[in-house]
């Protein structure tokens, strides 16, 4: 027998505030009007930029788990097989894979969601369905992707970003790069088209890292997506720990490439691309062969090959 969505998700005791709250909702203006902040963005996520953004709201803010998903329903362990210790003769531990929701507390004090942990695999409408469900209950009114995209631009450049949004009046702020596409999907592109289509406020920010380090942690990149979020959402959230990984991984990145002519040349190749570009066209930064904007199949084609990186990357065993 399939699953109900809502038997995806259990919800636990420190969300009894939210859920009496709403339900005592009269009129839509009456709602808490909550952020609802998600990292879901699993291999779609270059260089673990959301994740990484993630992880570091929870380590340093206040939060309280409100929501945890049945991963083993949502995740598939053969291709994302768990980290287990084995001591001397026998396994001693397991660390599952989770999809947990956090109630959490930004630097001045207000509320918003956070859903971090694996992408699901599997049974992605009815993932789908049981959010849609908690965003109802929950008081929730815009919902904000997190993730990064493989791109050909430098290092030594600020990291820029595409933003989309179920409305452009959501996002009217930043630029328009392309026309229509065909691309790899997602479950966080899947929640943004259902949530757009139920009326529900979503849109996402998709920081650029470097193809070169698209298999690697780039905290800039992580950086750049929650100095975004909070103009987006008027959030505060502390970024100083992350600007200081940031500028350290800057400096290692710096000697690795000096190491290298060939590297060097290549940087130098995407700065010159990359200047000739944003002096031609105020706040763009995505580049391509000869400083023109990458087409729509050019970017389809660098995500299929990230996503095919790693998937000959994952650990059989």
């Amino acid at each position: 027998m399939p699953q109900r969505p809502e038997d995806l998700v259990e919800v636990l005791p420190d969300a009894e505030p939210l859920l009496a709250r709403e339900a005592g909702v009269a009129s839509p203006d009456e709602r808490r009007g909550l952020v609802l902040v998600h990292d879901l963005a699993g291999e779609f996520d270059a260089a673990h930029a959301g994740a990484l953004a993630g992880a570091h709201l929870l380590s340093a803010l206040p939060h309280r788990l409100v929501a945890r998903f049945d991963v083993d329903s949502l995740v598939d362990y053969r291709d994302h097989r768990p980290r287990m210790t084995f001591s001397g003769d026998r396994y001693v531990s397991v660390t599952p894979p989770e999809i947990n929701l956090y109630r959490v507390e930004d630097d001045a004090g207000r509320e918003f969601l956070l859903l971090h942990g694996a992408e699901p695999d599997l049974a992605w409408e009815r993932f789908v369905a049981a959010l849609l469900q908690l965003v109802e209950c929950l008081g929730v009114t815009k919902v904000v992707a997190l993730h990064a995209i493989p791109m050909p631009v430098p290092h030594t450049r600020p990291v820029t970003v595409t933003a989309h949004a179920t409305r452009r009046q959501l996002i009217e702020s930043y630029p328009v790069y392309w026309g229509e596409m065909r691309l790899p999907g997602s479950i966080g592109a899947l929640l943004e088209l259902r949530l757009g289509e139920a009326g529900v406020d979503a849109l996402g920010v998709a920081a650029h890292v470097p193809h070169y380090l698209a298999q690697t942690t780039y905290p800039a990149a992580s950086l750049c997506l929650l100095e975004h979020l909070a103009e987006l959402t008027g959030l505060h959230v502390p970024t100083e720990t992350l600007r200081e990984a940031a500028e350290t991984h800057r400096t290692e990145i710096d000697e690795q490439v000096g190491r290298s002519s060939e590297s060097t040349a290549v940087v130098a190749a995407l700065e010159e691309q990359f200047d000739s570009f944003t002096a031609a066209r105020e706040d763009t930064g995505l580049l391509g062969t000869g400083g023109a904007m990458p087409t729509g199949e050019e970017i389809s084609a660098e995500l299929e090959r990230f996503l095919a990186e790693q998937d000959r990357n994952r650990p059989t065993d």
